[in-house]
C-alpha cells in the first residue's frame, strides 16, 4: 500500500498544549508557526481556546531532524490545541475518552512544577493521556550559552561546568518531583522505552534552541505508538469548543476529530438535557494551516479545526458532541445520554458546581471527587437563582454545602439579587480550578468552625463561683450577694448548686460596676432566688 493511501486513511493526531500561567505554552506554538499571537494576548496570557493545523510538509522543512534521524512520516500532520492556563481544556472529551491523542506539557524549568502545573498533571493521568514535556525557558538559566548548530544533547554537553551542573540540578529536581505524581521521567536522548518514561525535552522558545527535538520525539511517538489509533471512521464525529458571534451570525467554533463532515450533511447536537437537537449546515468553515483564519469548504476530514453555522437557532453548550444524522436519532439519543452522564456524576447531597463547559465541568467534579468534596447538583452556564435556591435549601441540611461553586463563569442579576436577600449562602468564583478547590475547601474549613463554636455556645454553659461573704447583702429570698467567678461564665438564668450538686437557686439578674448583665466571666454581685440562706 502506498503512503498516499495511508494518509488517506489516516486523521492527524489531536495533540494539547498545556501547562502553568505564563510557561510559555503559546510561545512554543509561536515559535512551530513563526507567528506572534502571544503579543497580541492580553497580558501575555492565552484568554481562548485556539488550534494550529499543522500540515506533514511543514513540519519536514520545521524538523531537518526527522529526516536525519530516518523517522518516516506517515500521519499527515498535527492538529495543536493551545489551551487557557487552567486544566479544563486539557479535559476535553470525546466518545470513549479524551479529545487529545496525546500532549505536551510545558514546564518552566526554573519554576517545576507549579499548582497548575499538577493540576493539569491529574488531569492527563486521569484520561490516560500519553504526554511529553517540554522544559522551557533553559535560556533563562545563568550563564547559559545558545548554540542553534548542536544538537540540544551535545549543547548541554558543551556548556560550561557550572552552568552544566546548575542545569542538572534543575532537571533532576522535576525528575523527583515527577515521581511523587507517579510517573519515572528522563532526558528524551537518554530513554530506550518510551512506554515507561515520560520525554524531557529541553528547549527555549526565545530562541528556538530545542523546538526541533520536541518536533521529532513528536512526530517518532506518534508514528510508533499512535499510527494504529487514528485510522479515520466514516462518519464524522467532533466536539463544540465554543459558541460565537460574528456580524451577529452565531457560529459554533469547534474540533472535528474523526471521519468526514460536508457541508450538506445533517447533524445531531448533544443537549445537557432532552433529545438531541438535529439541524443543518448553513456555512462550513475550516482552519487554515498555521494560520488563525478559516477558509470556506463543502468537505472536512478529521482532525481539524472548524467553525459552522447551523440552520437552527438553539443554544448550544460548549463541549457538546455532535455526529453526522442518518435516521438513527433514537441511538443517537442513547449515546448523547450515556456520554453526557457519566460526565456529570453528583451525589444525594452536597455543593452546587458550574462550569462554562462540559469538559471544564467534568475537569471540576473530578477535582472535587478527589478532594472528597460532594457535588449535589452540576450543570453548564452562568450561576442563576435556581442554584442559589438550592444552596438555601441545602442551610437546612448541611451548612458545609451551603455554596455555589463557578469555575470560568458569571452570576446573573437575578442571582445576585437572590443571594444579597439570603443569609448563610456562599458564591465562589474562579477562572483557575485549583484556586477554586482552594477557596472551598479553606470556607469549608471556617464554616466548620462557626458551626461548632456555635453548637458549644449552645450547649448548657458552666461556670464555678464562691461567695464572697464580706459581700452578702441579703440572704433571705431572694438573697443578694458578691461572687468571685472562678471558670467558666456566670449567665442570667443559670442554675445554682451547692456542693452537694442540689440546686439552690436560680440566677435572676446580674450586676457588674453597678451596671446590669446578661452574663459576666468577673467577679460581680449577683441577685437570685434561692430555698436557703446564705
Amino acid at each position: 500500500m502506498s503512503q498516499e493511501t495511508n494518509i488517506k486513511k489516516i486523521r492527524q493526531p489531536i495533540v494539547t498544549v498545556c501547562g502553568h500561567v505564563d510557561h510559555g505554552k503559546t510561545s512554543i506554538l509561536d515559535k512551530l508557526r513563526q507567528s506572534f499571537v502571544q503579543e497580541s494576548e492580553a497580558g501575555g496570557i492565552t484568554q481562548k481556546i485556539s488550534f494550529t493545523l499543522y500540515p506533514a510538509e511543514k513540519i519536514k522543512s520545521a524538523c531537518p531532524l526527522i529526516e536525519k534521524n530516518k523517522i518516516k512520516l506517515d500521519i499527515p500532520g498535527f492538529l495543536f490545541i493551545d489551551t487557557p492556563g487552567h486544566a479544563a481544556f486539557t479535559n476535553l472529551r470525546k466518545r470513549g475518552g479524551s479529545l487529545a491523542d496525546m500532549a505536551i506539557l510545558v514546564i518552566d524549568i526554573n519554576e517545576g512544577i507549579k499548582p497548575q502545573t499538577a493540576e493539569v498533571i491529574q488531569i492527563l493521568k486521569h484520561n490516560k493521556t500519553p504526554f511529553i514535556i517540554a522544559l522551557n525557558k533553559i535560556d533563562n538559566i545563568s550563564g547559559w550559552k545558545t548554540n542553534m548548530d548542536e544538537e540540544m544533547k551535545d549543547s548541554i554537553e558543551s556548556q560550561a561546568g557550572n552552568i552544566k551542573n546548575n542545569f542538572n540540578e534543575k532537571y533532576l529536581t522535576l525528575v523527583g518531583s515527577l515521581q511523587s505524581h507517579g510517573f519515572d521521567a528522563d532526558l528524551y536522548h537518554k530513554i530506550t522505552d518510551f512506554t515507561k518514561k515520560i520525554a524531557l525535552v529541553p528547549c527555549s522558545a526565545k530562541t528556538g534552541e530545542g523546538i526541533s527535538e520536541l518536533v521529532m520525539v513528536l512526530c517518532g511517538l506518534s508514528q510508533k505508538y499512535l499510527a494504529g489509533r487514528l485510522t479515520l471512521a466514516k462518519d464524522a464525529r467532533g466536539v463544540v469548543l465554543e459558541r460565537k458571534k460574528e456580524k451577529d451570525n452565531p457560529y459554533l467554533e469547534s474540533i472535528l476529530y474523526d471521519g468526514e463532515l460536508s457541508k450538506h450533511d445533517q447533524i445531531a447536537i448533544a443537549k445537557l438535557e432532552g433529545e438531541a437537537l438535529i439541524t443543518r449546515i448553513r456555512v462550513l468553515e475550516e482552519i487554515k494551516p498555521l494560520s488563525d483564519k478559516f477558509a470556506p469548504k463543502e468537505k472536512i476530514t478529521a482532525a481539524t479545526g472548524l467553525r459552522m453555522q447551523i440552520v437552527e437557532k438553539a443554544d448550544i453548550l460548549p463541549g457538546m458532541p455532535f455526529v453526522v444524522f442518518r435516521d438513527n436519532k433514537e441511538e443517537i439519543d442513547k449515546i448523547f445520554r450515556k456520554q453526557v452522564t457519566e460526565s456529570i456524576k453528583t451525589s444525594g447531597q452536597g455543593v452546587i458546581a458550574k462550569a462554562d463547559s462540559l469538559g471544564s465541568l467534568e475537569a471540576l467534579l473530578t477535582m472535587l471527587h478527589d478532594e472528597r468534596i460532594p457535588v449535589v447538583k452540576a450543570g453548564i452556564g452562568s450561576i442563576n437563582k435556581t442554584d442559589i435556591a438550592s444552596a438555601k435549601a441545602n442551610l437546612k441540611i448541611n451548612e458545609l454545602d451551603a455554596v455555589v461553586i463557578g469555575f470560568n463563569i458569571e452570576i446573573d442579576e437575578e442571582a445576585k439579587n437572590l443571594a444579597k436577600q439570603t443569609k448563610g449562602i456562599k458564591i465562589l468564583k474562579e477562572k483557575v480550578i485549583y484556586k477554586l478547590i482552594e477557596n472551598l475547601k479553606e470556607f469549608r474549613q471556617e464554616r466548620k468552625k462557626e458551626i461548632e463554636k456555635r453548637r458549644l455556645m449552645e450547649l448548657t454553659p458552666l461556670a464555678k463561683a464562691s461567695i464572697l461573704h464580706q459581700f452578702v447583702f441579703r440572704n433571705t429570698n431572694p438573697a443578694i450577694f458578691g461572687v468571685k467567678i472562678e471558670t467558666g461564665k456566670l449567665i442570667q438564668g443559670m442554675n445554682l448548686l451547692d456542693e452537694n450538686n442540689e440546686k439552690v437557686g436560680k440566677i435572676k439578674n446580674m450586676q457588674s460596676e453597678k451596671k446590669s448583665v446578661n452574663e459576666d466571666r468577673r467577679t460581680g454581685t449577683c441577685n437570685l432566688y434561692a430555698r436557703n440562706k446564705f
